[in-house]
């Protein structure tokens, strides 16, 4: 057993002294070749039983847990990988199959009959042993008729030795076991809600402003009809993109009792012909008593609210196309129609606490017809109300929500081509996967350019057509952002700009100021500048609002100077009022994958919490090109601080050290460090902090909850002359072509050999944060890693995720979002977890909340799994209730 110890100890140790000695030459730890050197040692006097073994080994673990708290704290999962094998290995000494052979070789006798051989007592003829016979202590005694073995002396443990190993290995575990009971990363603190005293429960019910920040609460949609409290009749609820609800029916005493109520699958799935990135992300709206969502292909279904059977089905049979990036729907829209007004049900009631009273105040009139069988594509239909749709394939089309029929006044019989005026039209290279904003009249859409696949693209335009017909009324082009009037759609020499920035994430607007806000994405390709315009430059990484009646741009704010990085703006702006120090101003706010969330004035851009600049990186950089010299920072940030080699990690000192040798190869100045020949380390990559899940904000109360993700990527640009663009990887990761260009890009997680991020973790948060003040009031690890790991264990860890949360006035978050299949409840107070429930895919889409036709409170979640973050694959359509009232 000791010899197979040894054997084992001295494997493990091998690449340990190898790794070292590299990672060393490099400026990295030295304790890694040490480690190496010592257990060889170890081992060879393991596999010599001396007890010299033991002694060596007993210092080391000393040194180790000495090493090991001085570079990570009292951390758990920081220490885990750097004493665990050490301890494991020191266990294995300890045993007695092992110390027991410690110290020398055995002497053994035979007993039995005597032999003539051997010298006898001349009286009574009995052997006498006067230890000439005796062979040395290493050499076995014979005699010819004997079959029975014993020792002649026992293996002596020795007590410094052994006990001064298993000192150190207990002092050792019991300080690494001790560290579980320090939270070493989470931040815990409490917002302060008014909703939280019942005093101001009253008073938001009776009168909305008289506790509130905000007058947000049933904001006005394009028709000028106010949003009834239990519906959700846009991508964030309404177009101030909030995902807020002002129900309280479910609150943090009863959500506890959240039971399924029922479930759907829609039938649409990730085939084998999919691009990898094919996913649910899709939130539902609800309108009348009918939710409609739609699905990666682009079906939209509508379901009854209160049972989830399907009323209606459209499939706008987009096909496959492996040129795309995604294939995805987040959303559709809803416009309420010309004779909304007439019909509008007046929302007089403000007790929104859910009831059957509340029906009235909390539905709208719409009335959905069942369309037994049919899947429409073709049919169509005059219709007043629509749900809009955008597509995979550069469609956009209008439907009826009554039937799912195309509305035939719009476009032709319903459908928009997206693909007019660009300059190129490369397929699957422009599509919508955002739902459009329904506002001022208009319908305005914006779209997706594929990263990295060509210079020469379609263009990042946005376009308004006439809710009713279809008409273009403008085009904004932030290659040409000062000529908004629309172009000829059948004349094909009017073309917008090429590949200019796009806007890919959901929009927000502003009905009463005249706006839409746009969160801006860059130029392709997104880690090289020089290809790129002044106006583009302007306008990339940014926030623009632009006129809903002109499509002029009035103000844009900029997050990314000369954006190398992909640090796109990924979510929709939240609208709030906010109280400030110079009163209540009307606020923007917005989330970037960089960790910052900027709190802007939404009518002019001014910064109401701070925007300074501080120098960022400048070395590493290619012939021609340029890194600015500043970058922003806002005062409300979840920036992690910058990655040291210290913050590497592995699941054990192997593929840790293997992280650290990466770490020291790559450059890497800290955040914004440019792309590189060489490789460049990216943190936060472009996976981003936030990312197209956004936050939630609470508009009473002037406070956010997000999911800030940390994930550090490589970037690495590869001459022309060194690739075939065959070989490249038609996707947003792996090599990327840029055809056209000078250099490729390969882009990457920073991953340990085994595929777990190479730094240690939080990899995935939750955090709540006062708005006003930009006060960061909790942030706390969220999820375990039972889907993750090959044994399915709920180990917290915390770990990454893509989605979006939810408020509502019963003091709750939902999320889903992280990778794991997991749907929960959060009290928005302090972040603790009130509800926890199992579900059957991954959750990476943002959920919502709404009455039912009995008034009772639902949350739905679409629970389909990501292709690119591997999540279970699934189809479902998940509705909860409280379990009193579930069937």
């Amino acid at each position: 057993m000791e010899k197979f110890v040894a054997i084992i100890m001295a494997i493990f140790a091998t690449p340990l002294l190898i790794g070292g000695a590299y990672l060393l030459s490099l400026g990295g730890s030295p304790y890694y070749l040490i480690a190496g050197i010592v257990m060889l040692i170890t081992a060879f006097l393991l596999f010599k039983r001396h007890w010299g073994a033991y002694g060596i080994y007993a210092i080391f673990i000393i040194a180790t847990i000495a090493w090991a708290l001085w570079e990570s704290g009292f951390y758990w999962w920081a220490l885990a990988p750097r004493v665990g094998f050490p301890l494991i290995f020191g266990l294995l000494m300890l045993l007695p199959w092992v110390s027991n052979k410690m110290g020398g070789k055995k002497t053994r006798v035979l007993t039995g009959p005597t032999n003539n051989t051997l010298n006898k007592d001349p009286v009574n003829e009995s052997p006498i042993d006067d230890g000439a016979s005796l062979l040395n202590s290493d050499k076995l005694v014979t005699t010819s008729t004997t079959t029975s073995v014993k020792d002649s002396k026992k293996n002596v443990r020795n007590p410094v030795y052994y006990w001064g190993l298993f000192a150190s290995v207990a002092i050792s575990a019991l300080l690494s076991l001790g560290s579980l009971a320090n939270n070493a990363t989470d931040k815990l603190g409490e917002l302060n809600l008014i909703a939280d005293d019942e005093a101001s429960k009253d008073a938001i019910s009776t009168d909305p402003l008289a506790t509130s920040t905000s007058a947000n609460l049933g904001d006005p949609l394009s028709d000028g009809r106010q949003t009834p409290a239990g519906e959700w009749s846009a991508y964030g609820r309404t177009e101030y993109g909030q995902r807020y609800s002002p129900l309280n029916q479910i609150n943090t005493n009863n959500v506890k009792d959240l039971k399924l109520a029922w479930k759907i699958q829609t039938g649409d799935l990730k085939g084998p012909n999919d691009v990898g990135e094919t996913t649910y992300e899709a939130t539902p709206l609800k309108i009348g008593n009918a939710l409609y969502v739609c699905t990666p292909h682009n079906w939209v279904l509508a379901l009854d609210a209160d049972s989830g059977q399907t009323l209606w089905k459209f499939d706008p049979e987009v096909g496959k196309n492996l040129q795309r990036q995604h294939q995805t729907c987040r959303g559709v829209s809803y416009y309420a129609g010309r004779s909304s007004a007439d019909n509008a049900i007046e929302d007089t009631n403000d007790d929104t606490n859910g009831s059957v009273n509340d029906e009235a105040a909390t539905t709208s009139n719409l009335s959905v017809q069942k369309i037994a069988g049919n899947t429409f594509k073709s049919a169509s239909t005059q219709c007043d109300a629509k749900i809009f749709v955008p597509t995979s394939d550069a469609k956009l089309y209008a439907l009826d929500p009554e039937t799912g029929q195309r509305c035939q006044g719009f476009g032709e019989d319903g459908e928009l081509n997206l693909m007019h005026n660009m300059p190129f039209k490369q397929a699957g290279y422009y599509y919508s996967t955002s739902p459009p904003v329904v506002a001022g009249g208009v319908v305005i859409v914006a779209g997706a350019v594929n990263d990295n696949y060509d210079v020469n693209a379609p263009s990042g335009v946005i376009r308004a057509y006439d809710v009713n017909t279809g008409t273009l009324m403008w085009n904004w082009d932030s290659g040409d952002p000062d000529n908004t009037e629309p172009l000829d759609i059948n004349d094909p020499t009017q073309t917008y700009k090429t590949s200019s920035p796009n806007s890919w994430a959901p929009i927000s607007a502003d009905e009463e100021l005249g706006l839409a806000y746009f969160p801006m994405g860059n130029r392709t390709p997104d880690q090289l500048g020089s290809y790129r315009t002044a106006d583009e430059e302007k306008y990339a990484s940014s926030v623009v609002a632009l006129d809903l009646e002109t499509g002029e741009a009035r103000w844009v704010q900029q997050f990314v100077h000369h954006d190398l990085w992909d640090m796109d703006t990924p979510a929709q702006p939240s609208l709030i009022d906010l109280k400030t120090t110079e009163g209540v101003q009307p606020a923007l706010v917005v989330p970037t994958k960089q960790g910052d969330v900027y709190v802007l004035n939404r009518a002019t851009g001014e910064p109401i919490l701070p925007i300074k600049e501080r120098p960022a990186p400048q070395g590493y950089l290619i012939e021609g090109e340029y890194a600015a010299p500043t970058q922003p920072y806002s005062a409300l940030s979840f920036e992690h601080a910058p990655l040291t080699e210290k913050d590497m990690w592995g699941a054990s000192l192997i593929d840790q050290m293997m992280c650290r040798i990466e770490f020291n190869k790559l450059n890497y100045d800290g955040r914004y460090t440019p792309p590189s020949i060489k490789g460049s380390l990216i943190y936060p990559g472009n996976f981003g902090t936030f990312n197209w899940g956004g936050i939630a904000v609470d508009p009473e109360n002037g406070i956010m909850f997000g999911m800030p993700t940390y994930l550090a990527f490589t970037s690495k640009l590869i001459p022309r002359d060194k690739i075939d663009d065959a070989e490249t990887n038609k996707g947003e990761h792996g090599v990327n072509a840029n055809k056209g260009a000078d250099y490729a890009v390969e882009l990457a997680p920073f991953l340990s050999p085994l595929g777990v991020p190479c730094q240690q973790p939080p990899w995935g948060t939750i955090a709540g944060a006062d708005l006003s003040t930009g006060e960061i009031a909790y942030q706390r690890k969220n999820g375990t890693v039972q889907d993750l790991s090959p044994i399915p264990i709920k180990l917290e860890l915390g770990v990454p995720g893509i989605g979006g949360p939810i408020i509502t006035k019963g003091g709750l978050a939902f999320l889903s979002a992280a990778t794991e299949n997991n749907f929960r409840a959060y009290d928005l107070k302090n972040g603790d977890v009130l509800w926890n429930v199992r579900i059957p895919a991954g959750g990476q889409a943002t959920p919502m909340t709404y009455l039912n036709s009995k008034g009772e409170q639902m949350v739905v979640l679409v629970a389909g799994g990501h292709g690119s973050v591997g999540t279970t694959i699934g189809d479902y359509v998940l509705a909860y209730k409280l379990a009193d009232k579930a069937k």
